[in-house]
């Protein structure tokens, strides 16, 4: 589906991040540097680790996985409670 519709010459993995990258969210601030789309659609993932919550679908409490939703280029981050 991507070829079908994405405009010739786009990137297909995303030019704002790299694997491997991490961020700290300070007061559930987005992190500096870190995609404003991406956090748009991650910060509420955060905002339950910050207030101590857990997600019943992960193996390990403090920790969850949640993506951008990017059609193209899709992130997965995993957000850990530190």
């Amino acid at each position: 589906m991507i070829d079908k519709y994405k405009k010739p010459g786009q990137p297909r993995i995303c030019p704002l991040l790299e694997e491997g990258q991490e961020f700290i969210s300070t007061n559930l601030n987005m992190p500096e540097h870190f995609c404003s789309w991406a956090w748009a659609d991650i910060e509420k993932y955060a905002l339950v680790l910050a207030l101590g919550g857990n997600f019943d679908s992960m193996a390990r409490d403090g920790v969850v996985l949640a993506c951008c939703t990017d059609a193209f280029r899709p992130v997965v981050f995993e957000l850990e409670r530190i």
